[in-house]
């Protein structure tokens, strides 16, 4: 009597080739991930951990470096130029908020089949395609004194016009309005591609219900704009929080400094003719850092939880 030959098996008793295409279907996906992740290690982890080692010497950038441990942090405690800063992307933070909400109204407006409606999703998408410089040259000139259409109607409604940019109460205020403009048109843009995905028979169901305006808003729409909201949030925030392109061009971070915010100031400390201190201007860059993360898990904590229905 011949015996068969057994059949090749793996070590659960499963067949060889079954076992293969399981392991594929593990290691696929991150064969997918590999080069992403990749490429966020060298360009984004490796440089976060960098500038936290930086921050503890002290360094001009060429000359050797000179480790100081914590002293770079215990100079920001006394800084006045810091809480300046701080309290100027506290402001940013603040106000860019209004960005989402109003952003949310154009979006529901533009969502309309008015008649029309492309030249107006036209004129509300302009800003967010132009560049932050060109941003900051227009709104420059629209705060400029003697000339600017700014400072020209505060002249004719007051008798004497209000130089923004020129003026330490107002200056952030000002360049906080130029940022917005870009703003609340990429949250509209969010929230247009998040309408699209609004399911239709929901919104009947509650028009059947006798939902509609506010209501209709709070309780049906809102709740599957939830993943754009979210974006936007993001989004917005780190935006407040980096905020330095219009400080430079618009101000320079003037005037006296009153305009400055940490991503500005840690560009004077670390690359401008002020400092070449790139130790001290890593301790900011650290600092900012964090406000950053603290905001960002914390929403990401939130979705999290809310998804899993904790």
């Amino acid at each position: 009597m011949s015996v068969s030959p057994a059949i090749s098996q793996g070590s659960a008793g499963q067949p060889a080739p079954r076992k293969r295409r399981r392991l594929s279907r593990k290691l696929a996906p991150w064969l997918f991930l590999a080069p992403g992740m990749f490429m966020f290690l060298i360009y984004v982890l490796i440089p976060i951990g960098r500038s936290v080692w930086i921050s503890f010497y002290q360094w001009d950038g060429l000359s050797p470096a000179h480790w100081i441990g914590l002293e770079n942090y215990a100079e920001l405690l006394d800084d006045d130029a810091f809480y300046t800063s701080l309290k100027n992307n506290v402001i940013w933070l603040v106000l860019y908020m209004l960005a989402i909400p109003l952003g949310l109204f154009i979006a529901l407006f533009l969502n309309q089949t008015v008649r029309g409606i492309r030249i107006y999703k036209s004129l509300f998408f302009f800003p967010f395609v132009i560049s932050q410089v060109v941003v900051g040259l227009i709104f420059s000139w629209f705060y400029a004194p003697g000339f600017g259409l700014f400072y020209k109607i505060t002249e004719w409604f007051g008798g004497q016009g209000v130089a923004v940019l020129a003026d330490e109460n107002l200056v952030t205020y000002g360049i906080i309005a130029a940022g917005l403009w870009p703003q609340i048109a990429y949250c509209m843009i969010l929230y247009l591609t998040g309408l699209n995905s609004v399911a239709p028979d929901q919104i009947e169901a509650a028009r059947l219900d006798g939902a509609k305006g506010i209501k209709m808003l709070w309780y049906v729409v809102l709740p599957q704009l939830r993943p754009a909201t979210f974006i936007a949030l993001v989004v917005t925030i780190i935006g407040a929080l980096r905020s330095f392109d219009l400080v430079s061009i618009m101000t320079s971070g003037g005037p006296y400094g009153s305009s400055r915010v940490l991503s500005y100031y840690m560009y004077e400390q670390a690359l401008s003719e002020y400092g070449y201190r790139m130790g001290y201007g890593a301790a900011i860059a650290v600092v900012l850092f964090a406000i950053m993360m603290i905001f960002i898990s914390g929403f990401i904590w939130k979705m999290w939880r809310d998804e899993r229905g904790l």
